[in-house]
């Protein structure tokens, strides 16, 4: 069952290569979605696939990131069916 995720990342999450970092493990996992910095300094994304490998995914990028990341605001959400593939957004 195909599953979304809408995650705010805070801590030292932005100019330490964590979108780029995202996008290939989003792409390991077979997610589709996007990541992209805000003007606060917090990183956003949001994925969608099955949901284990959306749990794997989120996993593998608190322990990339371990000791940047201070906070997260997971949200469960509807996925799109408008998105295919991961992009970082600008």
């Amino acid at each position: 069952m195909r599953e979304g995720v809408h995650v705010y990342f805070s801590g030292m999450v932005q100019g330490v290569g964590f979108r780029y970092t995202a996008r290939r493990l989003a792409q390991k996992y077979l997610l589709d979605g996007w990541v992209r910095n805000l003007s606060d300094g917090r990183v956003e994304l949001f994925a969608q696939g099955a949901s284990r490998s959306i749990l794997e995914f989120l996993e593998d990028l608190r322990n990339e990131f371990k000791g940047y990341i201070t906070d997260e605001e997971i949200n469960w959400v509807k996925p799109e069916e408008s998105i295919a593939g991961f992009t970082i957004r600008f």
